[in-house]
């Protein structure tokens, strides 16, 4: 058996050296195929520290691509922000402009004048009274208190009594949560975002319901604001906001409100002409044009809904409804048409507004 096996391993051995043969030996050959085994796993691990390394670089260059592309939209945002920052005349010929508001717009004047004094004998090293610049905003829906605090918020950012100028616009479901301890962290959130600016409580009156109930949520919200008032007094201003009885009950609700909220402002309701120059505004800004007989209308139209309102009033929401309401009477009236022109375009007639005005506004 021994002699059949050496026999066939020489005959192997014939078989794979013939003359010239690479081979000495079986062992040779195995030896062979380890040293190419061992190129074979080289030139992997090459190759895959080489896959590594550029899969590596595409991956930095692909983030420093992301981030030269952040920094070149950053810029012109940033640009863009700084460009949009108005003077404090800038500003207030802006109140100016507004509608009505004639006490609003003194009362914001005087307001003014008084900051900047404070800060010139702050400059001076010459003591200041302490003061709230907290406001109480009472008033009808549509009379423009949102309007009158985001121009404030520019002002106080103008003249330097506010670092960012921002107006933050929250009403109760912002500030409360529907479970114990979430009210906290919620109005403490709120607040964060507004640092810098005016934090605008539409409703507030909400936050200390007229029940009796102790168990309200409101109240933790309250409490919470009242705290952050204090520890941000210098980079934050507040504005509550409601209709005038409520917001008296809400102010007298708690001491700190009182003492906090001391500067009241009185948005009074448009009158009949104020309203008319609010609706023709909107009319100009958007290219519609109304016939003598539609701007008739539009004023005798004013004058009754004046004359008629009711203590909830909506003032220039009613306006905006009003106009709205014109616009799609308008379109629904040139899309019957076959043919039409710019001036169809563009010019409201008398039946238009007959017509928006049977519509709920």
């Amino acid at each position: 058996m021994a002699d059949i096996n050496k026999k066939s391993k020489d005959e192997l051995m014939r078989d794979l050296k013939p003359a010239g043969a690479y081979l000495d030996s079986l062992d040779g050959f195995h030896d062979l195929l380890g040293t190419i085994r061992q190129a074979e796993n080289a030139a992997k691990e090459v190759l895959g520290e080489t896959a590594e390394t550029v899969e590596a670089k595409v991956k930095t260059k692909k983030v420093d691509s992301k981030q030269d592309k952040a920094d070149t939209e950053e810029k012109p945002a940033e640009e863009e922000a700084v460009a949009e920052e108005l003077s404090v005349e800038e500003l207030l010929e802006r109140l100016d402009t507004l509608v009505g508001l004639n006490n609003i717009k003194q009362s914001v004047k005087s307001l003014i004048n008084f900051v900047k004094v404070r800060k010139l004998r702050e400059e001076n090293k010459l003591p200041n009274p302490p003061m709230s610049l907290h406001m109480v905003f009472t008033g009808n829906p549509g009379t423009g208190k949102t309007t009158v605090a985001r121009i404030l918020s520019e002002l106080y950012r103008a003249i330097g009594v506010l670092s960012k100028g921002q107006l933050v616009e929250v009403d109760r479901s912002g500030l409360v949560a529907g479970f114990v301890g979430q009210t906290a962290l919620k109005t403490s959130e709120v607040v964060s975002s507004a640092l810098g600016g005016i934090l605008f409580i539409d409703e507030a009156y909400s936050l200390a319901p007229d029940t009796g109930s102790l168990n309200d949520f409101g109240r933790e919200a309250i409490e919470t604001l009242l705290k952050l008032m204090e520890d941000h007094r210098d980079d934050l201003i507040v504005i509550v906001a409601g209709y005038n009885e409520p917001m008296e009950r809400f102010i007298t609700s708690n001491p700190g409100l009182e003492s906090r909220f001391n500067r009241y402002f009185t948005f009074e309701d448009y009158n009949s002409d104020e309203l008319y120059d609010i609706f023709t505004s909107m009319c100009v800004k958007n290219e519609y044009l109304l016939t003598d007989e539609a701007k008739e209308f539009a004023r005798d139209y004013f004058l009754k809904i004046y004359e008629q309102r009711e203590h909830n009033f909506g003032n220039a929401r009613h306006v905006r409804n009003f106009f709205e309401n014109i616009v799609t009477v308008h379109s629904d009236r040139i899309s019957s048409l076959d043919d039409h022109t710019r001036d169809d375009l563009t010019m409201v007639i008398l039946k238009d507004l007959k017509n928006a005005a049977k519509m709920k506004q």
